[in-house]
């Protein structure tokens, strides 16, 4: 990330937030980007989806992010460029028992209409909830989570399914607080669904996940097209096949990455740096 200029000197970008994503964004668009990030002031970003299901979330992430985009431009005249994060999490597709974060960064050049995403996923992530009748049992999960440098929420329960409509804390500091908010909330509901708090400033496992799909788009963002010159030359694909050390025969492994530009079209295939796969993943040598 070192070798070529900026892509954007000093140019004013509005930072499309209100959970502190900027600590993990700004710096980083700063250095590498040339971009002079601020906060979009005023902006609620709640109502384009809420972790804590007062809101659901219309759309895809990317859909999401750039709503919040489009609404910090209408806070910002002077901004060029938005930038914006949102994140998912859910089991892990191929991972048993194991929960996986998504991150992506999404990054829109209203000057140019450019638009630049990065991505992250890791299983370095605290997701978790727990149906619970008493404080003891919420504090206990809260330790295993990370309470209190990792946040909690605590909802009704109505129908053995979280009830945010029935009772809903999300701020909460101190054991002793945690405590009192279960308690009130199962003598109202009989119950209290305690979640791990997944926003970005109650999270310091998620925050470090967003600085990742940050330098992802750098990444991109410094890859330029080698036709075009367009930033985000990047991988677009991967194509299978990569050949059995032993054997010879194809594999489910990749064997080439293509680049393509979203601009011209450009395309490169780019050979992965093995030259053959490890019999274990040949379905000749290993069925």
């Amino acid at each position: 990330m070192a070798g070529s200029p900026p892509p954007w000197n000093g140019a004013r970008a509005v930072l499309a937030t209100m959970h502190g994503k900027e600590r993990a964004i700004a710096p980083l668009a700063a250095r590498f980007l040339g971009l002079d990030a601020h906060l979009a002031e005023g902006l609620d970003t709640d109502r384009f989806g809420t972790f804590s299901r007062e809101i659901a979330r219309a759309g895809t992430p990317r859909e999401a992010a750039r709503a919040k985009i489009a609404a910090a431009f209408k806070l910002a005249g002077d901004a060029r460029v938005g930038l914006a994060s949102e994140g998912s999490f859910g089991p892990h597709p191929q991972v048993p028992f194991a929960a996986l974060n998504r991150e992506l960064v999404l990054l829109i050049d209203r000057e140019t209409g450019l638009e630049l995403v990065g991505h992250a996923a890791t299983l370095d992530t605290n997701f978790a909830h727990a149906l619970v009748t008493d404080p003891a049992a919420g504090l206990a999960f809260a330790a295993k989570a990370g309470f209190p440098a990792h946040g909690v929420i605590v909802m009704g329960v109505l129908d053995s399914e979280p009830a945010p409509q029935l009772a809903l804390f999300k701020t909460i500091d101190t054991e002793a607080e945690l405590a009192v908010m279960i308690a009130r909330t199962t003598a109202l509901t009989g119950a209290a669904h305690i979640e791990t708090d997944m926003r970005a400033h109650r999270n310091p496992r998620r925050m470090r996940a967003i600085r990742r799909a940050m330098i992802d788009l750098i990444r991109r963002a410094r890859s330029r097209c080698p036709e075009c010159t367009r930033p985000g030359f990047a991988v677009t694909e991967r194509l299978a096949g990569l050949p059995c050390g032993w054997c010879a025969a194809p594999t489910m492994l990749s064997r080439a990455d293509i680049l393509q530009c979203a601009g011209c079209g450009h395309r490169k295939e780019r050979a992965v740096a093995a030259a053959s796969a490890d019999p274990m993943h040949c379905e000749e040598c290993n069925p």
